[in-house]
């Protein structure tokens, strides 16, 4: 039986579990490190949520459902292109208490056959990870954009 590829990311981050939440959660703090994007969504359970530009007409980079949210804990989402939703894979964040801080795991998986989100994200996720934990233990994110992510 073949298994499917998973990209783990780890972390440790000098804040609280109830912060790091929001930073995940929250669109005005996401906004502060992850490019300008927000993440937007009611966090229920099968509920949709959004990865949006800023301004009047924001643009969906990244959509999916809401698959299990256990708030200051666990979320799992389903993550896909808005023009190529057979593209669909998996991201997990799991906030782990680590002595008086966080432990984050950030697992992306369930990638399809010849999926192009999977070398997308592989790029992608060490500098946002990084710019969420500068944010949380600084207040200040790395500046970067999405083309800059990729190493473009």
């Amino acid at each position: 039986m073949k298994t499917k590829p998973q990209l783990v990311y780890v972390t440790y981050i000098k804040t609280t579990q109830k912060k790091l939440w929001a930073a995940l959660t929250t669109p005005e703090f996401t906004r502060k490190y992850w490019g300008g994007m927000a993440n937007v969504s009611d966090w229920k359970e099968s509920s949709t949520w959004q990865h949006v530009t800023k301004g009047k007409t924001p643009e969906v980079y990244i959509q999916g459902k809401v698959e299990e949210c256990v708030p200051h804990k666990r979320l799992v989402l389903t993550w896909a292109d808005p023009d190529d939703l057979k593209d669909v894979s998996r991201v997990t964040f799991e906030i782990i208490p680590f002595n008086k801080d966080v432990r984050l795991n950030v697992i992306h998986g369930d990638f399809k056959p010849g999926s192009v989100m999977s070398g997308k994200v592989s790029s992608g996720w060490p500098v946002v990870i990084a710019s969420l934990k500068s944010f949380l233990e600084t207040g200040k994110g790395i500046d970067f954009s999405c083309k800059d992510a990729k190493g473009q």
